[in-house]
């Protein structure tokens, strides 16, 4: 199901759940959280308190998980489609996976075919309600995995990404157009305290319940 739609469809259940009037606190699970940003963007009724992205890819992907079977058809034919039809509209309509796909090498194709992600980062328009939504956050908190093998590049997790035109050097989010002209909001959110980058030294989703609770739990939940 497209991304959007998915997105739409959590909005308007979270704005008829009368537990949720107060505000909410929201955990996303790898994909989930960057779907979950989306929903803080767009859907600020109710108020979403805390993003608790684990493993998000804040700034796409560009490149396949580790498939178990790598020479098995589906997997090859994904990564076929990926790398050639990305942004066209029956591949972005279809295919969640495409609708976060971040080619840095023809980054203008991406910004101009991506129906999801460049829209959420502002990258076809600057929409100053997702920035004034998201800057409603009284924290948002991102996990990166440092041997992360399944979101390429890792740096993602922490809305970093490859440079544009290449696909070998990471450039550090504080360096990236999207946080110098703050078209997001994540400058304020840093500076003023409520944008914090936590590492787990363990692959995708890989973390103990100890570090959950004494990480995550305790310090944003309670």
């Amino acid at each position: 199901m497209n991304i959007n739609l998915q997105v739409n469809d959590v909005c308007q259940q979270i704005s008829k759940d009368l537990m949720l009037t107060n505000g909410y606190n929201a955990i996303g699970f790898s994909q989930g959280a960057q779907f979950l940003r989306a929903v803080a963007q767009r859907c600020p009724n109710p108020p979403m308190l805390n993003l608790i992205s684990i493993g998000g890819q804040h700034q796409g992907v560009f490149g396949m998980p580790k498939c178990l079977y790598s020479s098995h058809k589906w997997c090859e034919y994904m990564r076929l489609v990926l790398n050639k039809e990305a942004y066209s509209k029956w591949v972005q309509d279809t295919l969640v996976q495409a609708e976060y796909w971040h080619d840095p090498i023809k980054e203008s194709d991406y910004i101009k075919g991506s129906n999801f992600l460049a829209d959420i980062n502002n990258e076809h328009v600057i929409n100053t309600n997702y920035r004034e939504n998201l800057l409603k956050l009284k924290n948002f908190i991102m996990v990166m995995f440092t041997n992360d093998t399944i979101v390429v590049p890792k740096e993602s997790e922490w809305f970093a990404f490859y440079s544009p035109g290449q696909d070998k050097e990471i450039m550090p989010l504080e360096h990236s157009v999207l946080y110098l002209t703050d078209r997001l909001g994540l400058k304020v959110l840093e500076e003023s305290g409520r944008l914090h980058f936590l590492s787990v030294p363990g692959n995708h989703l890989q973390f103990s319940e100890e570090w959950f609770l004494n990480e995550i739990v305790n310090k944003y939940l309670k």
